[in-house]
């Protein structure tokens, strides 16, 4: 099946894919800044310049979208036309990210991944209190919180 736009206005549409604050990245900091937890975002000086940064708890989150980091959910889905090219962009999406994570653990961060589809409206709760019990964990393990 033939691409329903033309190569520039495809550019563009492209172009307009955040990689940053994107709307599941807002809403994931904006629970942590009302249940009090302060971070940094989009710190270049760690692998992968993870979208949150939690220096306290010595942990990072990346909030992944689901289709580019191929969560394998029902967001994951191929498209129809140039497979060959998005199989091999998609495969290196997921080594890097698996890159990073390996980076950041050996110099002892904790990495916390959530899924766009984890934050919709039934299930963001559970995953920021799942998010919450690993922040926890992490001070537990550092001996601050007894």
């Amino acid at each position: 099946m033939a691409d329903v736009h033309n190569p520039i206005v495809r550019s563009y549409n492209m172009s307009q894919i955040k990689g940053k604050d994107t709307a599941p990245e807002l809403r994931v900091r904006s629970w942590l800044f009302s249940h009090g937890y302060r971070y940094r975002k989009n710190d270049k000086r760690l692998p992968g310049k993870p979208d949150i940064v939690l220096p306290k708890y010595k942990t990072v989150i990346f909030v992944h979208g689901c289709f580019w980091h191929r969560h394998g959910c029902k967001y994951t889905t191929m498209p129809k036309t140039r497979t060959e090219f998005w199989e091999t962009k998609f495969s290196r999406n997921v080594e890097r990210d698996q890159e990073h994570v390996r980076a950041l653990e050996a110099a002892g961060w904790h990495v916390i991944i959530v899924w766009e589809c984890e934050i919709n409206a039934k299930l963001f709760e559970i995953t920021m209190h799942r998010v919450q019990n690993e922040l926890e964990k992490t001070l537990v393990n550092k001996g601050e919180l007894l």
